[in-house]
């Protein structure tokens, strides 16, 4: 098969598929309304041509300021065919982020989604020398009334409907090469400022065309869920692939409406981030957990059963026992139905996971009730996959096999080093940067640390940077305990504090509203959140919880101390990434009485 590059994409799948559906959004109401291909590449003809017509040139940044929407993939695939640049910025960026990515990248044309966007955006115009235009995909926002630059999206895709801007649109389509450069990703910047990461159009080529050999399940047939921000490596470049294999994409709009939309949608595949998984696992678990007679035994029973076909047999490519193989078939289709339907999950092919590291509890739990994740591990520099689970022959405990072409090798520091077709051209105007990420023989500093097993597949331990040293010279690892940690239902997240320090304690943030029924249950009194954590009685809760859960753990890995946090860590606050990932120098800062409390005495 050819892989070549995405400016073309759209239109070749148009050609073959036709009145088929490529995308389906959601309208004013809750209808879903169906965008076929070659109206997708219509539209993206159209506003390619647009975008000529006012001056784009080759090699222009442009950006996407937004939430995922079916214009934000109309505007991605114009832009590639004008050999140009697509600059994604998560929707949820400050006008500070923004600002530094405009003019970084010397922006002039951005694409803004809603009211929040447009006003910040708007702001950043004012200021910066760079931005000259913002493209309003949401015809509902209300435009500055001094505000004579802007335009809506529905209006500007007919500005270059004419023979001319065809002509230089498809000019430019022919002469798109596979070197050129196709989208910028500035990363979160948890320890310094954000880096724009190069990735090319042969990036996108090599990381489909790897993805064919290891994941041979997808198909035209299947539906993807477009859930994640399309600013995201992760997702980018899963619904390209989508695409890529004629896939139906069904773009969520609201991330805080996604569970009554993969009710309303019943994805076939989706890929997400473990915090999804374990919202799910923590529902499923609470059912068995509250159940009682007959109903927990078939519970139980199921999952045992489930675990026993699906990991001891089907994965080591071995025929279960005939009378596994009949109670499996009899709880696929009841037990294990009914609880992905409910979930909305219940025609799933199968889901791919990472971006965080994803507990061995949760994820056997899911593979044995039928729920077949893909777990792997990748980064924007690498355009996504460096490892993830095959179809079958996986191995939990790990991040899955190495992806076909690409090599992976462990460096100083145990640090994963990674050499491919994937890996990025380089951080944009940062010549130091790139140099200092690359080794002297071309291998990609990944940062994080792990191991190579036998068979090739990557065994994660941590972000080398996270890495603590406590004062009695024994290193922790933050994120394996956090992740253990946060199996538990009554925690919704936590920071694990140690280094320098002479033993290992947390802030957590506990799931206020299953700990304000566990409150009312016990009789436990209350008149606001901050009373809730405080209670001597729920402090004593959560500690019998964390104890058992850090049982395998040796003494010096175990926390101590803790505090319960009457807020979460928030995005808006600086305490997280737009990744959801902890800022813990952010978070050592704010709390540092807290933390310093946790020491004394």
């Amino acid at each position: 098969m050819a892989y070549s590059h995405l400016g073309g994409l759209i239109h070749r799948q148009a050609q073959k598929y036709g009145n088929k559906t490529a995308i389906m959004y959601q309208g004013s109401g809750s209808d879903w309304l169906h965008l076929s291909w070659s109206d997708f590449s219509d539209k993206i003809m159209k506003t390619a041509q647009a975008m000529a017509e006012m001056g784009l040139s080759p090699g222009d940044n442009v950006g996407v300021y937004s939430q995922n929407m079916e214009k934000y993939l109309i505007a991605d695939f114009a832009v590639y065919a004008n050999k140009a640049v697509m600059v994604p910025m998560y929707a949820t960026s400050s006008p500070m982020q923004v600002s530094y990515i405009v003019n970084d990248a010397h922006i002039k044309l951005l694409f803004v989604g809603e009211q929040f966007q447009y006003n910040n955006a708007s702001k950043v115009q004012q200021e910066s020398r760079f931005l000259e235009k913002l493209i309003v995909f949401d015809r509902n926002v209300v435009l500055r009334p001094d505000d004579k630059t802007s335009v809506y999206f529905d209006d500007f895709i007919t500005t270059g409907d004419n023979s001319e801007s065809l002509a230089l649109v498809n000019a430019r389509s022919k002469q798109l090469e596979n070197n050129d450069l196709a989208t910028i990703i500035y990363t979160s910047g948890t320890t310094g400022e954000p880096k724009g990461v190069m990735l090319t159009h042969a990036n996108f080529s090599e990381a489909f065309r790897i993805h064919d050999i290891r994941i041979t399940g997808l198909s035209d047939k299947d539906l993807s869920m477009c859930f994640l921000p399309l600013t995201h490596i992760f997702e980018k470049a899963w619904t390209y692939y989508c695409l890529s294999k004629g896939v139906t994409v069904a773009v969520n709009r609201d991330p805080g409406e996604i569970r009554e939309t993969i009710r309303q949608v019943r994805p076939t595949v989706m890929s997400n981030v473990p915090r999804f998984w374990e919202k799910v696992y923590d529902g499923v678990k609470e059912k068995i957990d509250n159940a009682s007679g007959i109903t927990k035994w078939l519970f139980v029973d199921a999952v045992k059963t489930g675990r026993r076909h699906n990991l001891k047999f089907v994965n080591e490519g071995k025929k279960a026992p005939i009378g596994n193989r009949l109670k499996f078939f009899l709880y696929r289709n009841t037990v294990f139905y009914l609880v992905k339907r409910v979930v909305g999950i219940d025609r799933g092919n199968f889901f791919p996971v990472a971006g965080a590291p994803l507990s061995d509890t949760i994820n056997e739990f899911m593979q044995s009730i039928d729920v077949h994740l893909i777990y792997g591990y990748g980064l924007s520099e690498t355009t996504a996959t460096v490892s993830c689970f095959p179809e079958k022959g996986f191995r939990i405990g790990t991040v899955g096999k190495v992806m076909p072409g690409v090599n992976v090798k462990i460096g100083e520091d145990n640090e994963i080093l990674v050499k491919g077709g994937t890996v990025m051209s380089g951080y944009y105007n940062k010549p130091e940067a790139t140099k200092a990420a690359f080794t002297e023989d071309g291998y990609f500093r990944t940062g994080d640390a792990g191991s190579l097993t036998e068979n090739n597949e990557i065994i994660l331990t941590e972000r080398i940077k996270d890495l603590y040293k406590t004062s009695n010279g024994k290193y922790i690892a933050p994120q394996m305990i956090e992740t253990r940690i946060s199996e538990d239902k009554y925690i919704d997240q936590m920071a694990v504090i140690g280094d320098n320090r002479k033993f290992v304690s947390a802030l957590i943030v506990p799931d206020y509203e299953a700990l304000k029924i566990y409150a009312r249950e016990q009789a436990i009194p209350f008149n606001s959140t901050e009373e809730l954590v405080n209670h001597p009685e729920i402090e004593a809760f959560i500690f019998g919880r964390i104890e058992m859960l850090q049982a395998q753990f040796t003494s010096y890995e175990k926390i101590k101390r803790f505090a319960l946090l009457p807020a979460p860590f928030r995005v808006e606050t600086g305490e997280l990434t737009n990744t959801l990932k902890l800022r813990r120098k952010v978070i050592l800062e704010r709390y540092a009485d807290i933390i310093d409390g946790l020491y004394e005495g």
